[in-house]
């Protein structure tokens, strides 16, 4: 119950201008224009409903009990407007060490990709429409020679991600039937996408064979029956199970599937077109290198190792794409323009693989130098110390990256990066959460990662551009 008289509080009211007049005066002229009226006009209302709140349950004296302020009116308002307005994607710094970052967005697009994007968003283009006769085309058509060149595939349909591209392959060729996978490749991604799964979502009778750690060619031979479909290879990119094992590699369970009349599928997740090893990373079968060992259909990422946008590609024999590509599931699936648009232009990168470290931003992080992070971390580090204050300790000390996405789980990238801790020696658990949510609330959030009682930030995929507005933010908060 309000302590102000009932006079002052009618007094007070009284004196409240109406809405319209409050909308229609000079200093909401310029909100009206940049939001609309409808906006200006409900966030006015919520402001005047909080004030009105205010005066009831006030105290004599208080301050809001004297009349209504136009010009305070107006800064509430803008807040509130400008909070409902901003995006909820925003840019981030990832300063996590995974460069391929589910949770931030992968692969980060080339240059000559966002353009490709930007000119789709804003002019007309041949999605479907052949050039040459005039008539309705197939979208597939703007890409699929592309990827057939770089693969050595001899068709090529793409969807919207890799695990699309597994449901459709098998829905489309092993609906009711039996499709033959080693228990050792019965893997579960991110998001909870397990291979059983999908197999039951596609209609698909999954046929496991082997053992967790080792499976025999017999093991296959001894299970394709008259209700096999496929025979099926999934590769461990997010595992690795080392010690007592045994797996069947490609280049044996190709002839025999081909013997009994029947076709292989590899599900190589994280597909890399070129030999990472020539950059000094870890190999990865490559998707040409897949498709000569005998495989039939390939299904793989375009949004991790390749470094394009989210898709799943398919490729292989003409006639079981084809027969894909029939499927009702396949609409549902397929991707929009702006996919191919900014997928093209990153598969052209690899026309000139030597060129591709400069030019494919993906393999430009993954490949950049330890002491060249390093020289980074220096430039940062005064910054970060003065806006964090004395009572933390940020040291520059080497670390280690990783790929992210379930690629190449094992291995790690030297890098360098910056580690906070408390000034005074104490673990301080709750200081450092506080800290990591401070920059991570900032105006462009800094996600790092706390481990062993510091906070963590990999300066790995910090470039040039991005570490000069990390730099200024950070004297902008220390100001």
């Amino acid at each position: 119950m309000s302590d102000v008289s009932g006079s002052e509080l009618r007094a007070l009211m009284a004196r409240v201008p109406s809405v319209e007049k409050v909308i229609a005066s000079t200093e909401f002229a310029a909100l009206v224009t940049e939001f609309g009226r409808t906006q200006v006009l409900g966030a006015l209302r919520d402001a005047l409903d909080q004030w009105r709140v205010a005066a009831l349950n006030a105290q004599p004296g208080d301050a809001a009990v004297n009349a209504l302020d136009v010009a305070q009116l107006r800064e509430s308002v803008e807040r509130a407007l400008r909070r409902r307005n901003e995006s909820r994607l925003r840019s981030v710094f990832n300063l996590t060490g995974t460069v391929l970052h589910t949770n931030l967005g992968r692969a980060l697009l080339p240059d000559e990709a966002v353009q490709s994007v930007m000119k789709a968003l804003t002019q007309p283009a041949n999605l479907e429409f052949d050039l040459d006769t005039g008539k309705r085309g197939d979208r597939d058509d703007l890409i699929d020679e592309l990827i057939c060149e770089l693969t050595g595939a001899e068709a090529a349909t793409v969807v919207n991600n890799n695990a699309a591209a597994v449901l459709l392959t098998l829905s489309a060729l092993a609906s009711k039937k039996e499709v033959i996978v080693s228990r050792g490749e019965l893997v579960e991604i991110g998001g909870a996408f397990r291979i059983p799964d999908i197999m039951s979502r596609a209609g698909a009778k999954l046929r496991e064979v082997g053992t967790t750690n080792r499976t025999h060619l017999k093991d296959y031979d001894e299970a394709i029956s008259p209700q096999t479909a496929l025979l099926m290879k999934v590769h461990a990119s997010n595992y690795a199970i080392s010690g007592f094992t045994k797996e069947v590699g490609l280049n044996e369970i190709a002839p025999l599937a081909h013997a009994r009349g029947l076709s292989v599928a590899v599900d190589l997740g994280s597909g890399t077109l070129v030999d990472l090893s020539q950059w000094g990373l870890p190999g990865e079968p490559t998707v040409r290198e897949t498709v000569e060992a005998g495989a039939d259909l390939v299904t793989f990422s375009g949004d991790k190792l390749l470094g394009g946008p989210q898709a799943g590609l398919i490729v292989g024999r003409r006639d079981l794409i084809a027969k894909i590509k029939k499927h009702p599931l396949k609409r549902a699936l397929r991707v929009g323009k702006l996919t191919l648009a900014a997928l093209e232009p990153v598969l052209q990168l690899y026309r000139a693989p030597e060129k591709l470290v400069g030019r494919l931003t993906t393999l430009r992080l993954l490949t950049r130098s330890a002491d060249d992070i390093r020289l980074a971390a220096e430039r940062v580090q005064p910054a970060l110390q003065r806006a964090i204050g004395e009572r933390y300790a940020v040291v520059s000390e080497p670390m280690f990256s990783q790929i992210g996405s379930g690629a190449l789980p094992i291995d790690v990238l030297p890098s360098y990066g910056l580690v906070v801790r408390m000034a005074d020696g104490k673990r301080g658990g709750r200081q450092l959460l506080a800290l990591e949510k401070r920059l991570r609330e900032m105006a462009r959030p800094v996600i790092g990662r706390i481990a062993d009682d510091a906070l963590r930030l990999d300066l790995r995929c910090l470039e040039a551009a991005d570490e000069a507005q990390l730099i200024g933010q950070l004297k902008g908060e220390h100001a």
